[in-house]
């Protein structure tokens, strides 16, 4: 059983695919931490995110760097999302993407084009999202509970800039993906938004069966 979730940052559809691997018994992969990986890997080398070649260098990366902690702050973000907009990129990854989505039993895989372009046949697909400013709330409250002094605009001004770049690239765009279910948590509490998760993929998962 493959579980797609998609969605912008700070949608949610990080906690809600944690939720629904504990739920139905499966694991997780967190595709943008692959991209971040990329991004940090750059940075490291002292390359530039938006030369492709650089970016592409960068992509064969050890898989130690993963368990890195800067891999979470909002620069590495930003450096994925530029790193990602690389055809290149894109390809080195989605075998090591498919690899995980496949393996006996199933996964689930969230990230940005999991349902469109990494697993399109999967037995369930969710789109996740919510309006910018609570987005931006959720980076502003995420950014203080770990000592930091974030600025609310320049939080709304990334993540327009980073929807815009994940929207509008020329490969594997973000979108909703064909047969997705949309799922806005704007005004949900995590409980409640994960429980109409469940609901959905339950659903999904049903009507596969009779079909």
């Amino acid at each position: 059983m493959i579980i797609a979730v998609d969605g912008p940052a700070a949608s949610g559809k990080g906690t809600i695919a944690k939720a629904l691997g504990r739920h139905y018994g499966l694991p997780v992969l967190d595709t943008g931490l692959l991209y971040r990986a990329v991004g940090l890997s750059v940075l490291k080398a002292g390359g530039d995110p938006d030369v492709e070649a650089d970016a592409l260098a960068a992509a064969g990366f050890e898989d130690a760097i993963l368990a890195d902690p800067a891999l979470r702050s909002e620069a590495v973000g930003s450096l994925a999302s530029r790193v990602s907009v690389h055809q290149s990129v894109r390809d080195a990854l989605v075998q090591r993407q498919r690899d995980f989505a496949t393996q006996p039993g199933g996964a689930i895989l969230d990230g940005r084009d999991i349902g469109t372009v990494i697993a399109p046949d999967a037995d369930a697909k969710i789109f996740v999202t919510a309006s910018v400013h609570v987005r931006a709330e959720r980076r502003y409250k995420d950014a203080l509970s770990h000592g930091g002094h974030p600025d609310m605009d320049s939080l709304i001004a990334d993540i327009q800039a980073r929807d815009t770049r994940d929207m509008s690239r020329d490969h594997a765009p973000l979108k909703v993906a064909q047969g997705a279910d949309l799922l806005d948590t704007s005004d949900l509490t995590i409980d409640a938004a994960v429980q109409r998760a469940i609901a959905l993929v339950d659903a999904q998962l049903e009507g596969r069966s009779r079909s």
